[in-house]
């Protein structure tokens, strides 16, 4: 069985969107994932189609209904792991990408307005997600980040599977930089370690830019590396013990 997409959303036309093109869109064609867009308002019950209503308590916006949004999972259930795009979820990293990857699929619910009635998620196994702490207009851009970066690591879609070992956050650290020909440009030109044809030499080059940029671009991501792997936050090498 291929790995298997639903998404649960009010404008099921946004996919597959950018996800039927490039690498993610040859694997659709393929049969290695299957992907399934359903309409949250199929599954309202009156004449109006509603799906939402006012806050409860008062205040502005409206509130995806619990029952309606219950009935559209209900009719979709699969053994795939049920998502909710929302602010309040765990920030989205490598390490659970590379979980839901591995697993049968996942069921992606992509709220809007002021988002679900709460008691959704006590009467159904739902997992919160967040893809970042910034405001989008619902949740469909954020299942697509979502499925692009799971279905990029099945079996088959990477040309090069190396290529997705190195690249950032597969190790906790940011990527080493990056260069091609030609050799010099604009008065810059590629370090000459990587033109050396010194595996090792270059391996540690590219090792220690990995650190360096990491430490400088993103210390919470290094925090958190070096806690687990023993460094000190400061590096590698303690500046201050060599001056």
């Amino acid at each position: 069985m291929p790995w298997a997409a639903t998404v649960l959303t009010l404008y099921p036309e946004m996919f597959p969107g950018p996800l039927g093109q490039s690498l993610a869109g040859r694997a659709l064609a393929e049969g290695r994932w299957s992907l399934a867009a359903h309409n949250i308002r199929d599954y309202a019950t009156d004449k109006h189609r509603s799906v939402d209503d006012t806050p409860a308590g008062g205040g502005p916006g409206m509130v995806l209904r619990a029952d309606v949004v219950a009935a559209a999972l209900d009719a979709n259930t699969t053994s795939a792991p049920i998502i909710a795009l929302t602010p309040r979820g765990r920030p989205l990293s490598q390490a659970k990408v590379r979980q839901l990857a591995a697993g049968p699929g996942v069921t992606l619910l992509s709220g809007r307005f002021e988002g679900f009635d709460e008691r959704l998620f006590a009467r159904r196994p739902i997992e919160e997600i967040s893809i970042g702490d910034y405001i989008l207009s619902g949740g469909e851009v954020a299942a697509l980040v979502l499925l692009d970066a799971c279905v990029r690591l099945l079996p088959g879609v990477m040309g090069a599977p190396l290529s997705g070992v190195e690249e950032s956050f597969e190790s906790g650290l940011l990527e080493h930089p990056h260069y091609t020909r030609p050799p010099e440009w604009e008065g810059l030109a590629i370090p000459e370690v990587l033109r050396s044809g010194d595996h090792a030499k270059i391996a540690a080059w590219r090792s220690m830019r990995s650190e360096q940029d990491t430490r400088s671009r993103r210390p919470d991501l290094w925090e958190r590396h070096s806690g687990a792997s023993g460094q000190s936050p400061s590096g590698a090498h303690d500046k201050k013990k060599e001056e």
